[in-house]
């Protein structure tokens, strides 16, 4: 063989392995940039399934439960908004609801403003309920999901910590600092006392001793009297609280309110009382004087009442959560601060919803 063609055959060969490399390479980068584009697509939410997308934030999860009744969906929405734009951490909302609400659910969380809120979708079982709810006169009026904050660790589960949130607040500090409340030894949750020197101010007018025991539980009935719990004890509002997931089930906190729920049943220890709660008193008897306190700031509540208006605009500015706990709902016609809702509302796409507002009432008058 002359040299030339020895020569021309290195060459083809040189050629030859030059074009092997090349291609395998570019099989890598293809692979590489299907996996990324298949990790970055958003895939949609089915219920139970946490929603996965672009950007999505990473670290320490911090878990919020809040329920949503198809009535009040605006107000998750709302608050869902509110907390998320306000923190940079990796919040993720354990959204409780029932089956005829998840699509209604679905679609709101799929518009482009809350996008990148990740979320699971939890059916709430009312059975679950048989036997610890009266089922007479005006309890059928009862909505089964204000009970999903005393089944946490069933719904809630892998972590210690968790949130529970009504659905009618507006967050206006980063829910970080709100996690990071410590509980003390012994203690499964944190709550803000109604005797703190925010909500003292603030006392509703004509509900007599409604941040204290007494406002809360029947002392005419012997079962409560026995228990030794003093009626001028400060009460506390489970409408926003931090719970130790762990000390919860050790305690077996959820066996205890169920226990009160059907004694309560029988014996109606708390029916007549006078605030009138159905959630509050069974926690009051499982939480006596062992809970720990949150900022006050954290829970700056009674916004749904008379005596919301008395706060300073500066002082609601000011504050870290607000709660229209009470008859006037944020997204209602007469409630005090609705701007501030309104500020983190995004309309429903299925204009199921509406928020009510004075001007437009005038408006359709006119």
């Amino acid at each position: 063989m002359s040299f030339r063609k020895v020569h021309i055959l290195l060459i083809l060969l040189v050629a030859i392995v030059f074009l092997i490399v090349v291609h395998h390479n570019l099989i890598n980068v293809h692979d590489l940039l299907s996996k990324e584009n298949s990790e970055s697509r958003f895939d949609g939410v089915q219920p139970g399934a946490f929603q996965r997308v672009a950007g999505e934030r990473t670290g320490e999860e911090i878990p919020i439960l809040i329920p949503a009744v198809e009535e009040r969906l605006g107000g998750v929405i709302a608050a869902m908004n509110s907390i998320y734009s306000n923190t940079r951490s990796n919040v993720v909302f354990y959204i409780v609801t029932t089956n005829d609400t998840i699509g209604h659910l679905r679609s709101w969380l799929q518009k482009q403003e809350l996008m990148y809120i990740k979320y699971k979708l939890l059916e709430f079982d009312p059975h679950i309920l048989k036997g610890k709810v009266p089922v007479e006169g005006d309890s059928t009026d009862i909505k089964p999901l204000t009970f999903a904050r005393f089944y946490l660790p069933m719904l809630i589960s892998g972590t210690e910590k968790a949130i529970y949130l009504d659905d009618d607040v507006i967050v206006q500090g980063d829910i970080r600092e709100l996690y990071d409340t410590e509980l003390k030894a012994g203690h499964a949750a944190a709550f803000s006392e109604d005797c703190d020197s925010v909500s003292s101010k603030v006392m509703i007018r004509g509900a007599g001793s409604q941040n204290t025991y007494l406002g809360f539980l029947d002392y005419k009935k012997d079962t409560i009297r026995k228990l030794g719990m003093k009626a001028g004890t400060c009460s506390f509002n489970p409408g926003v609280f931090v719970a130790n997931l762990t000390e919860w089930k050790q305690q077996n906190i959820t066996e205890q309110l169920e226990k009160w729920m059907e004694i309560n049943v029988v014996e109606n220890l708390y029916g007549g009382a006078l605030a009138g709660s159905v959630t509050t008193p069974p926690m009051l008897l499982v939480f006596y004087k062992q809970y720990s306190s949150i900022d006050p700031l954290w829970h700056v509540r009674h916004l749904g009442s008379n005596a919301g208006t008395r706060y300073s605009s500066h002082f609601i500015k000011a504050a870290k959560l607000l709660h229209w706990n009470g008859r006037f709902k944020p997204w209602g016609r007469t409630s005090s601060y609705s701007d501030i809702w309104d500020k983190w509302y995004i309309p429903d796409p299925t204009g199921k919803f509406h928020p009510v507002r004075r001007h437009e009432e005038d408006e359709d008058a006119h």
